[in-house]
Order: structure tokens, then C-alpha cells, then sequence
């Protein structure tokens, strides 16, 4: 056989991944391929690839030396595969949130986080930090309720907050008319008081009456 045609033949190992591992999410599976290919030497890192479930280590015959090292490698990442923290876009995937909700229950303390970790971007300088997930934390809030509970708790939380806030307008809204009426009453000219009886003196007539001695 060629010596072109021998260096084709490949060697192929495959590991499966548990559910355990994944949660049930293909995200988190590319998640764990891309861990794993981190931990590998850079000119056999894509050498590693993702199949479904599937790890798959495939290299040429002729670097058996090479591929038997790399194959070393993954075998021993993937004893504690399972153990993984979880990482953003994977809880979300996981437990099929939002943004704003892992944000949110991360603020007020209902997702616990297991740290940070802090990566440089692809071709950048810049680096970033955020916060991993306990997979047993996430395993148990995937086979509970507690996603929906807290959902619920939230749209209470929101309907009360719309209710206080209606609630403050309106009162805001009836001291300001009450102080706008107190306003325009104070600057209402005043009516002009009512006369006070003549004096006797005054009256139309009463020197005629005096003069009969009537009040004699």
C-alpha cells in the first residue's frame, strides 16, 4: 500500500456523553467539547469534535504517538465532566430562561453562583468576567418547579409594584388638585363685606318721627 494512501487510514476514539454531563441541553454539550479542546495542545485541538452526544478524537495512522497522548488527555477531563460548572448561555439553555431572569434571580439571591471566570475573547485584548453555576444546583432546578414558582413570584412582585404605583399617582395626583384649589381660594379677591345697620340718625324720616314725639 502507498505510503500517501496508509497516512489516511485514521485513528478514532469516541466517548459518549451522560446526561448527566449535558442536562439534557446541546449546548451545554458544545460547552464541554469546547472545555475540553482548551486543555488539549493547540495544533490537535480540532482534531476533537462533537457528534450528537458523541466525542470524537480522529487523527491520521502515521501520528499514533500524537493521537494516543491527546486521547490521554480527554480520558482524564472526562472523568469529572460531569462536575463542570455551568456557564451562562448553558443555564439558560438548560432551564430554558431569559437573560433578564438569570440576571435577575442572580441579583436578589435566588441562583446561587459558583464563582466567576474571567476569559479573553476570541482575536481580543478584552477580557470578560461572569459568573458559573453548580450542574447539581442546575439538575435540581431542571427536575423541580422552582423556574415556574419563581416566575409567578415575579409577576405578583410586578402586579403589586403597578398597584403601588397607580395607588401613589393617584394620591399624588388628588394633594396635588387639593393644594391647587387651596391656591386659587387665597387668591380670590374678597367679597365686599355686608353694610352694618344705619345708625337711627340716618334713617330716611326719623326727624319726622322724633318730631311727633312718638318716642316720648
Amino acid at each position: 500500500m502507498p505510503k500517501h494512501h496508509h497516512a489516511e487510514i485514521e485513528l478514532i476514539r469516541t466517548w459518549t456523553l451522560s446526561p448527566a454531563a449535558t442536562l439534557g441541553s446541546s449546548v451545554r454539550a458544545k460547552g464541554i467539547l469546547q472545555e475540553l479542546q482548551s486543555r488539549l495542545p493547540t495544533a490537535v485541538r480540532k482534531s476533537l469534535v462533537l457528534d450528537g452526544i458523541d466525542l470524537v478524537l480522529a487523527m491520521p495512522a502515521d501520528a499514533k504517538a500524537v493521537f494516543n497522548a491527546t486521547a490521554a488527555i480527554v480520558a482524564g477531563a472526562m472523568t469529572d465532566v460531569e462536575s463542570l460548572p455551568v456557564i451562562p448561555r448553558e443555564i439558560q439553555d438548560i432551564l430554558n430562561i431569559k437573560t433578564s431572569e438569570r440576571h435577575r434571580w442572580l441579583s436578589d439571591g435566588r441562583l446561587p453562583s459558583a464563582g466567576t471566570r474571567t476569559v479573553r475573547l476570541n482575536g481580543r485584548a478584552r477580557r470578560i468576567t461572569f459568573h458559573v453555576f453548580d450542574p447539581k444546583v442546575v439538575e435540581d432546578l431542571l427536575d423541580s418547579a422552582t423556574v415556574e414558582e419563581w416566575r409567578i413570584e415575579d409577576a405578583q412582585a410586578k402586579a403589586e409594584k403597578r398597584e403601588r404605583a397607580a395607588y401613589q399617582s393617584k394620591l399624588t395626583r388628588s394633594l396635588r388638585e387639593a393644594d391647587k384649589a387651596k391656591r386659587t381660594a387665597r387668591d380670590k379677591p374678597d367679597e365686599p363685606a355686608s353694610k352694618p345697620d344705619e345708625p337711627a340718625s340716618l334713617l330716611r324720616g326719623w326727624d319726622e318721627f322724633d318730631i311727633d314725639g312718638l318716642l316720648r
